[in-house]
């Protein structure tokens, strides 16, 4: 039997920690903290004009970042058994897992959607007509289409701050993203006992597994 004072006991206590934080709380404060800000910044975005469309405006992704964040303190209350050997522990690391991978997929969409967006808006000759701004990306062109922003008295003021919105929204989803695949690849690794958050697992030799059977 292993007593307190044995040193793999402690090896097998911090194998399961990083910094002296249990996993995944790192990635579970950094996924609440970017997902509420995507979130806060979709509905900023939202209010700026009423006809802008639900993939401009990515609260969704801060949304699943969220809940992806939730499910990973829920993992901090489950008592962490080596091999998932609770049913409680397999399904929620696997409920994890999955989540950070719709989180990722989400994320990346939302950079795609704000870079496109982004990059349209740089080529936009506007001008604000009843309440509206209208944008053409080629004014010389009678069939270019329309960009038409409700609720918009002023289009400089409301391209420049869509414009920043649109940049934030862009680093904010990539770095959410990196985080969603970040948590992955750990999970993923230490599925298979490769390391668990930067701690490497080594497999017992055939010699310590009978000392420890005796």
């Amino acid at each position: 039997k292993k007593t307190k004072g044995d040193p793999k006991t402690g090896q097998e206590e911090e194998s399961h920690t990083c910094c002296g934080c249990r996993f995944p709380l790192l990635f579970a404060l950094l996924q609440l903290a970017l997902g509420i800000s995507v979130t806060v910044l979709g509905f900023l975005m939202a209010g700026i004009s009423s006809s802008l469309l639900v993939r401009d405006t990515p609260y969704w992704a801060g949304i699943i970042v969220c809940v992806v964040s939730l499910v990973g303190f829920v993992m901090l209350c489950i008592s962490y058994q080596p091999d998932e050997k609770t049913c409680v522990q397999f399904t929620v690391k696997l409920m994890y897992f999955l989540l950070s991978a719709l989180g990722l997929v989400a994320c990346v969409l939302a950079v795609a959607f704000a870079a496109h967006h982004y990059l349209q808006m740089t080529k936009f000759t506007c001008d604000t007509i009843l309440e509206t701004c209208q944008c053409k990306l080629d004014r010389a062109d009678p069939l270019s289409r329309t960009f038409v922003y409700q609720d918009a008295a002023d289009c400089d003021s409301l391209t420049s701050m869509l414009n920043l919105y649109l940049l934030l929204q862009m680093v904010l989803n990539l770095i959410a993203a990196l985080v969603c695949l970040s948590s992955c690849f750990v999970m993923w690794k230490h599925r298979y006992q490769v390391f668990y958050v930067g701690v490497r697992f080594y497999p017992l030799t055939a010699t310590e597994v009978q000392q420890q059977k005796v």
